[in-house]
Protein backbone atom coordinates (compact mmCIF):
# COMPACT_ATOMS: atom_id res chain seq x y z
CA UNK A 1 0.00 0.00 0.00
CA UNK A 2 2.75 2.15 0.71
CA UNK A 3 4.44 1.94 -2.30
CA UNK A 4 1.03 2.27 -4.31
CA UNK A 5 0.29 5.46 -2.37
CA UNK A 6 3.45 7.14 -3.15
CA UNK A 7 2.75 6.60 -6.91
CA UNK A 8 -0.49 7.90 -6.79
CA UNK A 9 1.22 11.06 -4.30
CA UNK A 10 3.57 11.93 -7.70
CA UNK A 11 1.09 11.09 -10.50
CA UNK A 12 -1.28 13.89 -8.40
CA UNK A 13 1.34 16.36 -8.11
CA UNK A 14 2.57 15.80 -11.49
CA UNK A 15 -1.16 16.28 -13.10
CA UNK A 16 -1.48 19.11 -10.46
CA UNK A 17 1.37 21.00 -12.22
CA UNK A 18 -0.25 20.73 -15.57
CA UNK A 19 -3.39 21.90 -14.64
CA UNK A 20 -2.01 24.71 -12.91
CA UNK A 21 0.35 25.58 -16.20
CA UNK A 22 -2.72 25.45 -17.98
CA UNK A 23 -5.11 28.39 -17.96
CA UNK A 24 -8.90 27.23 -17.23
CA UNK A 25 -11.01 29.86 -16.47
CA UNK A 26 -14.71 29.05 -16.36
CA UNK A 27 -16.16 28.42 -19.75
CA UNK A 28 -12.53 28.71 -21.17
CA UNK A 29 -11.60 25.20 -19.45
CA UNK A 30 -11.16 23.21 -22.81
CA UNK A 31 -7.32 23.01 -22.52
CA UNK A 32 -7.76 21.21 -19.09
CA UNK A 33 -10.26 18.78 -19.77
CA UNK A 34 -8.17 17.51 -23.05
CA UNK A 35 -5.48 17.33 -20.53
CA UNK A 36 -7.53 15.21 -17.99
CA UNK A 37 -8.76 12.94 -20.76
CA UNK A 38 -5.55 12.46 -22.05
CA UNK A 39 -4.29 11.64 -18.30
CA UNK A 40 -7.17 8.90 -17.87
CA UNK A 41 -6.25 7.63 -21.61
CA UNK A 42 -2.45 6.88 -20.48
CA UNK A 43 -4.22 5.15 -17.85
CA UNK A 44 -6.35 3.32 -19.96
CA UNK A 45 -9.31 4.28 -18.09
CA UNK A 46 -12.74 4.85 -20.33
CA UNK A 47 -13.33 7.89 -19.73
CA UNK A 48 -16.24 10.72 -21.28
CA UNK A 49 -16.43 14.10 -22.03
CA UNK A 50 -19.67 16.59 -22.02
CA UNK A 51 -17.95 20.05 -22.93
CA UNK A 52 -15.76 20.61 -20.63
CA UNK A 53 -16.02 17.63 -18.21
CA UNK A 54 -14.63 14.61 -17.98
CA UNK A 55 -16.18 11.45 -15.75
CA UNK A 56 -15.13 7.61 -15.95
CA UNK A 57 -17.17 4.80 -14.21
CA UNK A 58 -14.88 2.10 -12.25
CA UNK A 59 -14.20 -0.69 -14.35
CA UNK A 60 -16.54 -3.24 -12.60
CA UNK A 61 -18.88 -0.73 -12.74
CA UNK A 62 -22.68 -2.67 -11.93
CA UNK A 63 -25.80 -1.06 -12.07
CA UNK A 64 -27.36 -3.58 -9.08
CA UNK A 65 -24.98 -1.39 -6.91
CA UNK A 66 -25.15 1.78 -5.30
CA UNK A 67 -22.84 4.52 -6.70
CA UNK A 68 -20.77 7.05 -5.30
CA UNK A 69 -19.62 10.36 -7.22
CA UNK A 70 -16.04 11.67 -6.72
CA UNK A 71 -16.53 15.57 -8.10
CA UNK A 72 -14.22 18.44 -7.88
CA UNK A 73 -14.09 20.98 -10.27
CA UNK A 74 -11.45 22.17 -12.87
CA UNK A 75 -11.90 26.07 -13.66
CA UNK A 76 -10.46 28.78 -11.79
CA UNK A 77 -10.65 32.33 -11.49
CA UNK A 78 -8.75 34.60 -12.92
CA UNK A 79 -5.59 35.74 -10.83
CA UNK A 80 -6.21 38.33 -8.35
CA UNK A 81 -3.92 41.61 -9.50
CA UNK A 82 -1.83 41.12 -6.11
CA UNK A 83 0.06 37.91 -7.50
CA UNK A 84 3.84 38.37 -6.73
CA UNK A 85 4.76 34.83 -8.58
CA UNK A 86 3.40 33.45 -12.16
CA UNK A 87 0.00 31.91 -11.80
CA UNK A 88 0.85 29.34 -14.20
CA UNK A 89 3.69 28.70 -13.30
CA UNK A 90 3.58 25.45 -10.36
CA UNK A 91 6.60 26.10 -8.38
CA UNK A 92 7.15 24.09 -4.79
CA UNK A 93 8.63 26.18 -1.94
CA UNK A 94 9.18 25.22 1.18
CA UNK A 95 6.67 22.36 0.74
CA UNK A 96 4.06 24.42 -0.80
CA UNK A 97 2.93 24.37 -4.42
CA UNK A 98 2.37 27.64 -6.02
CA UNK A 99 -0.06 28.21 -8.86
CA UNK A 100 -3.87 29.62 -9.41
CA UNK A 101 -6.18 26.40 -8.69
CA UNK A 102 -3.55 24.64 -6.50
CA UNK A 103 -5.96 24.72 -3.63
CA UNK A 104 -9.37 25.89 -5.19
CA UNK A 105 -9.69 23.58 -6.49
CA UNK A 106 -6.59 21.08 -8.21
CA UNK A 107 -5.59 19.69 -4.63
CA UNK A 108 -8.67 18.05 -3.83
CA UNK A 109 -9.23 17.31 -8.00
CA UNK A 110 -6.13 15.48 -8.35
CA UNK A 111 -6.50 13.84 -4.94
CA UNK A 112 -10.02 12.39 -5.84
CA UNK A 113 -8.74 11.03 -8.80
CA UNK A 114 -6.26 9.46 -7.25
CA UNK A 115 -8.59 7.65 -5.21
CA UNK A 116 -10.50 7.14 -8.18
CA UNK A 117 -7.31 4.72 -9.13
CA UNK A 118 -6.79 3.13 -6.29
CA UNK A 119 -10.13 1.59 -6.51
CA UNK A 120 -10.87 1.68 -10.21
CA UNK A 121 -9.43 -1.83 -11.14
CA UNK A 122 -11.11 -3.32 -7.83
CA UNK A 123 -14.13 -6.28 -7.96
CA UNK A 124 -15.18 -6.61 -4.40
CA UNK A 125 -16.33 -2.88 -3.92
CA UNK A 126 -19.71 -2.71 -2.34
CA UNK A 127 -20.49 -0.05 -4.46
CA UNK A 128 -19.31 1.78 -7.74
CA UNK A 129 -17.10 5.08 -7.69
CA UNK A 130 -17.41 7.64 -10.75
CA UNK A 131 -14.69 10.26 -11.11
CA UNK A 132 -16.30 13.81 -12.50
CA UNK A 133 -13.98 16.73 -13.60
CA UNK A 134 -16.34 19.44 -13.67
CA UNK A 135 -16.44 23.13 -15.18
CA UNK A 136 -17.85 26.50 -14.18
CA UNK A 137 -18.49 25.72 -10.86
CA UNK A 138 -16.55 28.97 -10.40
CA UNK A 139 -19.22 30.82 -11.65
CA UNK A 140 -22.38 28.64 -10.63
CA UNK A 141 -22.60 28.17 -14.70
CA UNK A 142 -24.89 25.76 -15.84
CA UNK A 143 -21.91 23.99 -18.23
CA UNK A 144 -20.86 21.79 -15.29
CA UNK A 145 -21.94 19.56 -12.57
CA UNK A 146 -25.21 20.34 -13.88
CA UNK A 147 -24.95 19.37 -17.43
CA UNK A 148 -23.09 16.48 -16.65
CA UNK A 149 -25.04 15.17 -14.18
CA UNK A 150 -28.05 13.55 -17.07
CA UNK A 151 -24.94 11.64 -18.44
CA UNK A 152 -24.20 9.71 -15.60
CA UNK A 153 -26.02 6.65 -13.50
CA UNK A 154 -27.71 6.74 -10.91
CA UNK A 155 -25.51 8.77 -8.22
CA UNK A 156 -26.30 7.50 -4.23
CA UNK A 157 -24.20 10.17 -2.50
CA UNK A 158 -21.07 11.94 -3.44
CA UNK A 159 -17.83 13.46 -1.97
CA UNK A 160 -17.33 17.17 -3.53
CA UNK A 161 -13.57 17.72 -3.34
CA UNK A 162 -13.21 21.93 -2.08
CA UNK A 163 -10.36 22.54 0.40
CA UNK A 164 -11.65 21.94 4.18
CA UNK A 165 -8.76 20.86 5.87
CA UNK A 166 -9.93 17.60 5.20
CA UNK A 167 -12.85 18.21 7.77
CA UNK A 168 -16.65 17.65 6.58
CA UNK A 169 -18.88 20.09 5.10
CA UNK A 170 -22.10 18.61 5.94
CA UNK A 171 -24.16 22.02 4.93
CA UNK A 172 -23.84 24.75 3.07
CA UNK A 173 -25.93 27.86 3.22
CA UNK A 174 -27.96 28.57 0.14
CA UNK A 175 -27.04 32.12 -2.33
CA UNK A 176 -29.85 34.12 -4.08
CA UNK A 177 -28.98 37.10 -5.13
CA UNK A 178 -32.14 39.35 -5.75
CA UNK A 179 -32.79 42.32 -7.62
CA UNK A 180 -34.97 44.94 -5.89
CA UNK A 181 -36.37 47.83 -8.18
CA UNK A 182 -38.15 51.00 -7.00
CA UNK A 183 -40.07 52.86 -9.43
CA UNK A 184 -40.87 57.03 -9.22
CA UNK A 185 -41.21 59.86 -11.71
CA UNK A 186 -38.27 61.88 -13.28
CA UNK A 187 -38.04 65.69 -12.61
CA UNK A 188 -35.58 68.68 -12.88
CA UNK A 189 -33.63 68.82 -9.76
CA UNK A 190 -33.23 72.67 -9.41
CA UNK A 191 -37.27 72.99 -9.52
CA UNK A 192 -37.68 69.84 -7.00
CA UNK A 193 -39.91 67.70 -9.27
CA UNK A 194 -41.00 64.43 -9.68
CA UNK A 195 -40.64 61.30 -7.22
CA UNK A 196 -37.11 60.55 -6.29
CA UNK A 197 -36.74 56.71 -6.87
CA UNK A 198 -33.71 56.76 -4.16
CA UNK A 199 -35.62 58.00 -1.72
CA UNK A 200 -38.17 55.55 -1.79
CA UNK A 201 -35.57 52.42 -1.82
CA UNK A 202 -34.30 53.77 1.11
CA UNK A 203 -36.64 52.56 4.16
CA UNK A 204 -36.19 49.11 2.52
CA UNK A 205 -32.66 48.86 2.43
CA UNK A 206 -33.16 49.43 6.40
CA UNK A 207 -35.50 46.91 6.67
CA UNK A 208 -33.05 44.59 4.57
CA UNK A 209 -30.52 45.76 7.27
CA UNK A 210 -31.92 45.39 10.24
CA UNK A 211 -34.39 42.23 10.06
CA UNK A 212 -33.37 39.06 11.46
CA UNK A 213 -34.89 35.65 10.77
CA UNK A 214 -36.22 33.69 13.13
CA UNK A 215 -34.96 30.29 12.67
CA UNK A 216 -31.53 29.85 13.63
CA UNK A 217 -29.69 26.84 12.37
CA UNK A 218 -27.09 24.41 14.21
CA UNK A 219 -24.63 24.44 11.54
CA UNK A 220 -25.07 27.53 9.69
CA UNK A 221 -26.29 29.90 11.82
CA UNK A 222 -28.89 32.44 11.39
CA UNK A 223 -29.59 33.31 7.48
CA UNK A 224 -28.06 36.55 6.67
CA UNK A 225 -29.23 39.14 3.54
CA UNK A 226 -26.98 42.06 2.56
CA UNK A 227 -27.58 44.95 0.26
CA UNK A 228 -24.11 44.76 -1.66
CA UNK A 229 -24.82 47.20 -5.45
CA UNK A 230 -27.16 50.51 -5.67
CA UNK A 231 -27.40 52.34 -8.73
CA UNK A 232 -29.59 54.30 -11.31
CA UNK A 233 -29.31 54.88 -14.56
CA UNK A 234 -28.99 58.92 -14.28
CA UNK A 235 -25.60 60.10 -15.19
CA UNK A 236 -26.72 63.95 -15.48
CA UNK A 237 -26.62 65.46 -11.69
CA UNK A 238 -29.38 67.65 -12.07
CA UNK A 239 -32.36 64.61 -12.98
CA UNK A 240 -34.37 63.16 -10.03
CA UNK A 241 -33.89 59.71 -11.04
CA UNK A 242 -37.21 57.90 -11.97
CA UNK A 243 -35.91 53.68 -11.09
CA UNK A 244 -33.38 53.22 -8.47
CA UNK A 245 -32.23 49.69 -8.55
CA UNK A 246 -30.48 47.62 -5.56
CA UNK A 247 -28.93 44.27 -5.30
CA UNK A 248 -29.13 42.39 -2.01
CA UNK A 249 -26.90 38.96 -1.37
CA UNK A 250 -29.01 36.33 0.56
CA UNK A 251 -27.25 33.44 2.25
CA UNK A 252 -30.54 30.83 3.61
CA UNK A 253 -30.14 28.26 6.26
CA UNK A 254 -31.38 24.89 5.26
CA UNK A 255 -34.56 25.59 7.53
CA UNK A 256 -35.98 28.01 4.89
CA UNK A 257 -36.81 27.68 1.59
CA UNK A 258 -36.12 30.38 -1.01
CA UNK A 259 -39.92 30.98 -1.28
CA UNK A 260 -40.38 31.80 2.31
CA UNK A 261 -37.97 33.71 2.10
CA UNK A 262 -38.85 35.71 -1.07
CA UNK A 263 -42.67 36.16 0.48
CA UNK A 264 -41.01 37.41 4.14
CA UNK A 265 -39.28 40.55 2.06
CA UNK A 266 -42.47 41.04 -0.18
CA UNK A 267 -44.54 41.43 3.31
CA UNK A 268 -42.28 43.98 4.28
CA UNK A 269 -40.79 46.24 1.52
CA UNK A 270 -42.34 48.61 -1.36
CA UNK A 271 -39.78 47.79 -4.30
CA UNK A 272 -39.85 45.00 -6.87
CA UNK A 273 -38.02 42.03 -6.18
CA UNK A 274 -36.81 39.42 -8.35
CA UNK A 275 -34.93 36.41 -8.02
CA UNK A 276 -31.84 35.77 -10.49
CA UNK A 277 -32.09 32.48 -9.73
CA UNK A 278 -33.03 29.80 -7.16
CA UNK A 279 -30.50 27.03 -8.51
CA UNK A 280 -28.41 27.48 -5.26
CA UNK A 281 -30.38 26.17 -2.33
CA UNK A 282 -29.51 25.37 1.25
CA UNK A 283 -28.38 21.18 1.06
CA UNK A 284 -27.01 19.32 4.20
CA UNK A 285 -26.60 15.36 4.50
CA UNK A 286 -27.34 13.78 7.65
CA UNK A 287 -25.48 13.03 10.37
CA UNK A 288 -25.89 9.62 10.29
CA UNK A 289 -24.85 9.23 6.68
CA UNK A 290 -22.34 6.66 6.03
CA UNK A 291 -20.00 8.87 4.27
CA UNK A 292 -20.30 11.13 7.72
CA UNK A 293 -19.96 8.50 9.57
CA UNK A 294 -16.90 6.55 8.05
CA UNK A 295 -15.23 10.64 8.27
CA UNK A 296 -16.07 10.75 12.55
CA UNK A 297 -14.71 7.41 12.94
CA UNK A 298 -11.12 8.75 11.31
CA UNK A 299 -11.25 11.58 13.56
CA UNK A 300 -12.82 14.21 11.46
CA UNK A 301 -15.27 16.76 12.58
CA UNK A 302 -18.36 17.98 10.81
CA UNK A 303 -19.36 21.58 10.18
CA UNK A 304 -21.65 23.96 8.30
CA UNK A 305 -19.98 25.92 5.16
CA UNK A 306 -20.71 29.35 4.91
CA UNK A 307 -19.81 29.22 1.22
CA UNK A 308 -21.33 27.82 -1.76
CA UNK A 309 -19.69 24.49 -4.11
CA UNK A 310 -21.36 22.04 -6.66
CA UNK A 311 -23.02 20.72 -4.06
CA UNK A 312 -25.67 23.12 -3.71
CA UNK A 313 -26.66 21.45 -7.85
CA UNK A 314 -26.63 17.73 -6.28
CA UNK A 315 -30.29 16.13 -5.61
CA UNK A 316 -28.63 13.20 -3.27
CA UNK A 317 -26.49 13.39 -0.35
CA UNK A 318 -23.36 15.39 -1.00
CA UNK A 319 -20.36 15.94 1.54
CA UNK A 320 -17.78 18.64 0.95
CA UNK A 321 -14.72 17.45 1.68
CA UNK A 322 -10.63 18.07 0.86
CA UNK A 323 -7.19 19.18 0.76
CA UNK A 324 -6.11 22.43 1.37
CA UNK A 325 -7.68 25.87 2.97
CA UNK A 326 -11.12 27.60 1.98
CA UNK A 327 -8.98 30.98 3.33
CA UNK A 328 -6.55 30.85 0.96
CA UNK A 329 -9.15 30.56 -2.09
CA UNK A 330 -8.98 33.28 -5.04
CA UNK A 331 -6.20 35.08 -2.86
CA UNK A 332 -3.08 36.00 -4.03
CA UNK A 333 0.36 33.40 -4.64
CA UNK A 334 -1.97 30.87 -3.92
CA UNK A 335 -0.66 27.76 -2.79
CA UNK A 336 -1.05 24.11 -1.24
CA UNK A 337 0.85 22.25 1.06
CA UNK A 338 2.44 18.86 -1.05
CA UNK A 339 2.04 16.82 2.25
CA UNK A 340 -1.99 17.95 1.86
CA UNK A 341 -2.44 16.78 -1.38
CA UNK A 342 -0.67 12.88 0.37
CA UNK A 343 -2.95 13.23 3.44
CA UNK A 344 -6.06 13.60 1.37
CA UNK A 345 -5.36 10.63 -0.52
CA UNK A 346 -4.70 8.78 2.50
CA UNK A 347 -7.75 10.03 4.40
CA UNK A 348 -9.98 9.79 1.49
CA UNK A 349 -9.23 6.21 0.37
CA UNK A 350 -9.51 5.20 4.52
CA UNK A 351 -12.80 7.08 3.95
CA UNK A 352 -13.99 4.67 1.40
CA UNK A 353 -13.06 1.75 2.53
CA UNK A 354 -14.88 2.24 5.83
CA UNK A 355 -18.22 2.30 3.52
CA UNK A 356 -19.65 -1.24 3.51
Amino acid sequence: MNKELNILQENAITLLKELIATPSFSKEEDQTAGLLCRFLGEKNIEHTRVGNNVFALNKHYDEQKPTILLNSHHDTVKPNPQYTKDPFSPVVEEGKLYGLGSNDAGGCLVSLIATFLHFYEKKELAYNIIIAATAEEEISGTGGIEYTLPYLPKIDCAIVGEPTQMQMAVAERGLMVLDCFSHGRAGHAARNEGENAIYKVLQDIEWFKNYQFDKVSELLGSSKMNVTVIETENKAHNVVPAVCKFVVDTRINELYSFEEVIAIINANVQSEVKARSTRLRSTSIPIDHPLVKAGTALGRTYYGSPTTSDKALMPFPSLKMGPGDSARSHTADEYIYIDEISKGIELYIQLLNKIV
